[in-house]
């Protein structure tokens, strides 16, 4: 496909520009998710929506190394010198209503070539190396989040009903304006549904391509944010908001076809698998944990991923089993979207388009090596005696983030799927974090954390 012309590209900016100006639309947000997982962002009159998309905005290089306490996490590389540019994609612009809109936007160098350090760049580029392999992806995000008050403080609410309908009276009008913006934004929302947890909400957004699948998670929080801002709460998308409580899942969904045929059912694998299918999800399981830095990273990470909180803790695949960090869905009526695979273990501290990134390269990187499905394990692993888990191959993932950062800094693995300087600034941010707040208590992390996080 030849790429637009200057002219082609300047009649597009100038409709949109009326389009929005027409629509009341007065600011206009770019935002992009660094390694530390926080969404960052910059804004411009719309008058403006061309050179944010055509020139983009000044950003210094540190902003990749931003970290969830506020302070900056400088390398060798990374520091006051240098700066790069945040252009604006006009392809995700959405109008918020309000007066803003929003659009997701990429870091690229002063010289015009993109900044190898955009997750979002990267996941574009997984997206194409799954298209040169002949493959297509679906990606559905679950994003869990807890409402608390404007100051982070638990909400002091008398009841609460797991799964039950009274929060969903109690919030109604909180929950008629998210899914109101979530359909104007064009975006939709398949599900919302009270969590375990006090106060805490699950929502479902549509399987789409992976780059607008993220995009949609980014949205998504973002609206969460406005409309809790507009019933006096905020959204803690913490890993885990309270210590003791249970935490917030960014469970991701995913699908592959090849020639239109899915390679998760109609084959004589377990459960409709084809082979390409089941050497998919066996890269996933054998290059989870050389990648979990980049899915569970942060520091309150490890306090979410135990066994007995569904977590997805062992390192493990099953049908419908919520204690495996990849559960298997198969097709059938009672899934409309056809089987995919479901990785548990990804959590709301994790750069999204980083986390879709590995998950994805994993898989092809099965297909590519004919990676073997390990045996599935049907029942709960947690339930395993100390006999039957010392003669099984499952284990635990590790909740040592430290250890995990470790690994993920030293494996060969991680670094060729999502590249030297994705691995080496999330490394940075989350040995700082590491460094300066693992040994303090799980109340202490989890105040000075529960709202980094959120939008």
């Amino acid at each position: 496909m030849n790429e637009p012309s200057r002219s082609s590209d300047s009649t597009r900016i100038t409709v949109l520009h009326d389009e929005l100006a027409q629509a009341g639309v007065r600011t206009v947000i770019g935002t992009a998710v660094n390694s530390a997982g926080l969404t960052l962002a910059k804004s411009v009159p719309v008058a403006r929506l061309g050179a944010f998309h055509r020139n983009g905005m000044g950003a210094a290089g540190v902003w990749h190394v931003f970290c969830a306490d506020g302070d900056i996490a400088c390398t060798d590389a990374i520091g006051a010198v240098g700066d790069m540019r945040l252009r604006l994609d006009l392809d995700g612009l959405r109008d918020l209503g309000g007066g803003l809109a929003w659009g997701p936007a990429d870091f690229f160098a002063q010289s015009g070539e993109r900044d190898p350090r955009c997750a979002r760049g990267l996941l574009r580029a997984v997206e194409l190396r799954l298209a040169n392999a002949g493959l297509e992806a679906r990606v559905g995000h679950e994003l869990e989040f807890v409402l608390v008050a404007p100051d982070g403080s638990a909400l002091e609410d008398t009841s609460w009903v797991p799964y039950g309908v009274t929060g969903l009276l109690d919030r109604e009008g909180f929950l008629a304006d998210l899914l109101d913006a979530t359909a104007a934004a064009g975006i939709g929302t398949e599900q919302v549904h009270c969590e375990y947890g006090r106060n805490q909400f699950e929502f479902s957004l549509p399987p789409v391509a992976p780059v607008a699948a993220a995009d949609a998670a980014v949205l998504a929080k973002t609206l969460v944010g406005r409309a809790a801002r507009r019933h006096g709460l905020r959204a803690s998308f913490s890993p885990v908001p309270f210590p003791g409580g249970l935490g917030n899942g960014a469970h991701q969904h995913f699908s592959l076809t090849r020639d239109g045929r899915s390679l998760f059912g109609g084959g004589d694998g377990p459960h409709g698998m084809t082979a390409e299918g089941g050497a998919a999800v066996g890269g996933v399981v054998r290059g989870l944990p050389d990648v979990q830095g980049l899915l569970t990273g942060s520091v309150l990470s490890g306090e979410r991923l135990a066994p007995g909180l569904w977590s997805g803790a062992h390192a493990c695949w099953g049908l419908e089993n919520r204690e495996a960090a990849v559960r298997f869905l198969r097709d059938g009526p009672g899934n409309p979207h056809g089987a995919n695979v479901e990785v548990k273990i990804i959590d709301p501290s994790a750069n999204v388009y980083t986390a879709s990134a590995a998950v994805l390269a994993l898989a092809l990187e099965g297909i590519t090596t004919r990676a073997p499905l390990p045996a599935e394990v049907a029942d709960d692993p947690g339930a395993l005696t100390e006999q039957q888990r010392a003669a099984s191959p499952v284990t635990v993932l590790p909740h040592d983030i430290g250890a995990v950062i470790d690994v993920l800094d030293k494996s060969s693995l991680a670094r060729r799927l999502v590249g030297d300087a994705i691995v080496d600034t999330t490394v940075v941010t989350r040995r700082h974090e590491q460094t300066h707040y693992a040994e303090k208590s799980p109340e202490e992390r989890a105040e000075l954390f529960r709202l980094a996080w959120s939008v």
